[in-house]
């Protein structure tokens, strides 16, 4: 008979609890949650402090730096991130399946774990430090002093016939640079020049800006297009602006009216404006002071599509008149956004309809993905103030 070999059991000892110090050299990360709540509270409390010490002393040192450094990658660094972080989901889930196999097969002892309670502890301190990145590169220029203050312009409750007449103003101004623009095959409105171009465009017409508007400087960041748009299509996003790599990045599978329009929004937001109906006025801004018609045209049907859906709002009947003057080519460009945005439609984009709405609101919007369209009230100001120059003019001749 053969005698097998005596198994020696290992004596199992109880670990020594760690002490206070140990844990606290372990999780002194945690401590940038309560330290990015109260730079938010502070922020909060006096935007004119904010402004002074961080939007705009701090901040642009960050966005010229970092800005300048990933302008030189000629695509999106966020867009590379994001492919890597699926394929390491891919990896990981793959390796947990190898290992269950393997556990059920006994190449592997059940104790021999993954070591998943090592990973959530590296998630949970990774998503501590990426909130206080964001709080800290530009979550505080959410409670800096509105655009309005900057701009001079006159902000407040408008009646319904200057919110018709705002409306007249953009169609007949959409109306007519509709017949400058290239059309494409299908009859709507294709840009003249490729996305990178576009995107240098964009820069150059805040540029511009910025010698109007002093708290807009002139940074080295230009728009990337991303290639592989697709997935912003599926999440209804025109754009993001990400501030941990001071990116403006650009979904050029939509209609090409929007594009140079999203551009020069997402690039407001690189200026430290985050709110969503300033960076779409600033945008227009920019849009109606380029050389390009491309982006005046782009500028005008932003402007337009919120204003005129403001006016269906408060009078319907004044909404038909204008809907009335509208040319055929832009009822046509229109027409198309609308019909390929209705092809995302369902539940990925209904989620992220949701978690933007949750970022917005959680981020000194309380009206959430609805602050987009309180765009029209800056744009009121804005012909209000232009009609009172004119006024001034003519009563000087």
């Amino acid at each position: 008979m053969i005698q097998p070999v005596p198994v020696i059991q290992p004596v199992l000892r109880d670990r020594p609890r760690p002490r206070l110090r140990d844990r606290l050299k372990r999780w002194w990360i945690l401590l940038l949650l309560p330290l990015s709540a109260g730079m938010v509270l502070l922020a909060r409390s006096d935007p004119a402090l904010t402004e002074s010490l961080y939007s705009s002393r701090v901040y642009p040192c960050f966005a010229r730096t970092l800005g300048r450094l990933t302008s030189f990658l000629p695509f999106s660094l966020l867009e590379l991130l994001v492919c890597a972080a699926l394929a390491a989901c891919v990896v990981l889930a793959l390796w947990s399946l190898i290992h269950k196999f393997r556990v059920r097969r006994s190449l592997l002892q059940p104790e021999e774990s993954l070591g998943l309670g090592l990973l959530l502890e590296r998630v949970i301190k990774l998503l501590c430090c990426l909130l206080f990145a964001f709080v800290l590169l530009c979550g505080l220029n959410y409670y800096r002093p509105e655009f309005a203050a900057f701009s001079g312009l006159d902000v407040r409750e408008s009646p319904p016939d200057e919110l018709a007449a705002l409306c007249t103003e953009l169609t007949l101004q959409a109306n007519a640079l509709r017949e400058q623009v290239q059309i494409g095959e299908n009859g709507v409105m294709q840009l003249q020049s490729s996305s990178f171009q576009t995107a240098r465009q964009a820069q150059e017409a805040f540029g511009r800006l910025a010698v109007e508007y002093e708290v807009l400087p002139d940074l080295p960041i230009t728009p990337k297009p991303v290639l592989n748009s697709w997935w912003m299509s599926m999440l209804q996003i025109t754009g993001i602006f990400t501030p941990y790599t001071f990116e403006a990045n650009i979904n050029i599978a939509a209609p090409d009216y929007n594009i140079p329009a999203t551009m020069c929004h997402e690039l407001a937001h690189s200026r430290g404006f985050m709110r969503e109906d300033e960076a779409n006025f600033i945008g227009y801004l920019a849009c109606r002071r380029s050389d390009s018609v491309d982006f005046q045209y782009s500028g005008i049907m932003l402007a337009l599509v919120h204003s005129i859906n403001r006016l269906y709002e408060v009078d319907y009947d004044a909404f038909m008149e204008v809907n009335q003057l509208m040319s055929e080519g832009v009822h046509l460009d229109f027409a198309d956004n609308n019909a390929y945005w209705a092809r995302f439609e369902g539940p990925v984009a209904e989620v992220s309809t949701a978690v933007n709405n949750t970022y917005l609101r959680v981020n000194n919007q309380s009206d959430g993905v609805q602050s987009y369209g309180r765009m029209v009230d800056l744009l009121l100001a804005d012909y209000r103030a232009r009609q009172d120059a004119v006024s001034a003019n003519s009563h000087q001749l």
